[in-house]
């Protein structure tokens, strides 16, 4: 299996050299050379597999010779052995057609565990035979920096350097990155947005002095590797609703398209989805992406999903690359046009192809809070505001009555307490492996949102390539 970058001026790479390198050195993406497929009968035989089974028999196609079947299948024992449910990620029942994959049952209660719990075995795998020290440059809205950091931390030659925006994620959130105190994990608080942050961190790979001084990777879903964890669980929660002899629909929550990616990447591999749902906040770039061809960044608006509270979503060029006939320097004029002028119109090849499989909804904060009381009231779950925005797009889809709608649930209600609370009157507990996150002791920096103090930062701490 090859990599090539979406802009298409990178070299082509392996399955073990695109996971340390993450993004591509024209400032790209990777993806596979061509899609691998699974037979009918292939997916049929998913049925009844452990989770481990199935993600072996997933993402075998996709690791060529960088791992055999025997390697790839301990290090996913190893990674999926941490969570607290058997099933991995369990599928529970909402109503007749209604039903929820709980993917927050990992060591930081968010879906960003799934990936980056493998994410951390392969980066120490991949540098156990090579005289390189990995530093990880990563931004995030909220899960993906704990999700990285506990993954990362500890292990030998890796740095994480993680950005996220002050004051923009939860309580929990940021206490679950800043009270991990190994000597490998640096916690940086910018005083700006996600969007920020990414940029930032987008540039410092696209620098060629400051990533030719340094061997930067990627946690990101930027990082192939992490996405190629993710398709997992589509599989295995369709085939547990009757596929491939019944097609499945998804909702997601998402900001940064990666998740819904994955769910893309699946159906490209021939599992049976009906549609895949876009939902999003207020911060509805993807929304209209999806349903007008309008792809312009405006102001982030801070609302009681920060995961989400996103305008530029990184992951979106794969989709964009892959519709318009996999030109990549066509993409590259695009998304070149879109940097200077922060907007950017489908082309028509890109938007028809979209809507074979996608749809979208905007769920404003009322629509949320409804989708929250109706998951308690109707159903007896309490969901997270994240959750409830892709429950809220799913209630609200017009889809053929006999398909089911699996909306993804990303986090643990009790990363966001309060505003569970606000919606339901009820106060969620942190689970009891959380422990004593509120008496532990907090490490960050605070920087503004500048390059130089970013970057500054990070050379005076990385270790320089040999």
């Amino acid at each position: 299996m090859r990599y090539i970058s979406t802009r298409g001026a990178a070299p082509a790479l392996d399955f073990e050299a695109v996971t340390l390198a993450g993004l591509a050195s024209d400032g790209g993406l990777y993806l596979p050379e061509a899609w691998p497929s699974l037979s009918r009968d292939e997916i049929a035989a998913l049925a009844g597999l452990s989770y481990v089974d199935t993600a072996v028999a997933v993402m075998r196609p996709f690791v060529g010779d960088a791992l055999d079947e025997a390697a790839l299948r301990s290090l996913c024992e190893q990674a999926y052995g941490r969570f607290a449910h058997a099933a991995v990620t369990p599928i529970v029942q909402l109503d007749h057609r209604q039903w929820l994959l709980e993917l927050f049952h990992g060591p930081t209660l968010a879906f960003k565990d799934v990936a980056l719990q493998l994410l951390g075995l392969l980066f120490e795998r991949f540098l156990s035979s090579r005289d390189t020290h990995l530093t990880v440059v990563g931004a995030t809205s909220g899960d993906t920096g704990s999700a990285a950091i506990d993954a990362l931390a500890g292990r030998a030659k890796v740095d994480i350097f993680m950005l996220h925006p002050e004051g923009r994620v939860s309580d929990v959130q940021r206490r679950q990155m800043t009270t991990v105190l190994a000597p490998n994990v640096h916690n940086i608080a910018i005083d700006g947005s996600f969007d920020d942050a990414q940029a930032m961190v987008k540039a410092m790979f696209a620098d060629a002095g400051f990533s030719g001084r340094f061997a930067l990777s990627a946690v990101n879903s930027i990082n192939w590797a992490r996405l190629m964890a993710q398709i997992v669980y589509y599989f295995y929660a369709a085939v547990r609703l009757g596929a491939p002899d019944r097609p499945v629909a998804f909702s997601v929550p998402t900001g940064n398209f990666g998740d819904i990616f994955a769910g893309y990447v699946a159906a490209r591999m021939g599992l049976p989805v009906a549609r895949l749902i876009v939902a999003t906040n207020v911060n509805d770039i993807l929304h209209r992406a999806i349903s007008q061809g309008d792809y312009s960044a405006g102001t982030v608006t801070p609302t009681a999903t920060p995961s989400m509270d996103i305008q530029v979503s990184s992951n979106f060029e794969r989709l964009l690359f892959d519709l318009g006939g996999r030109d990549g320097a066509a993409l590259a004029g695009q998304m070149k046009a879109f940097d200077a002028t922060r907007a950017l119109r489908l082309t028509n090849q890109q938007l028809t192809g979209a809507a074979e499989l996608f749809s979208s909804a905007r769920i404003d904060a009322d629509d949320m809070a409804l989708a929250m009381r109706w998951a308690s009231e109707q159903a007896g779950q309490t969901v997270d505001p994240h959750s409830a925005v892709g429950l809220a797009a799913a209630l609200a889809s017009d889809l053929d009555p006999a398909v089911p709608v699996v909306t993804l649930a990303t986090a643990h209600p009790a990363k966001f307490r309060d505003a569970v609370e606000r919606a339901t009157g009820l106060r969620p507990a942190l689970p009891a492996r959380i422990g004593s996150l509120f008496e532990r002791e907090e490490r960050y920096a605070s920087l503004p949102a500048s390059l130089d103090a970013v970057t500054a930062y990070i050379a005076e701490r990385a270790t320089p390539r040999p």
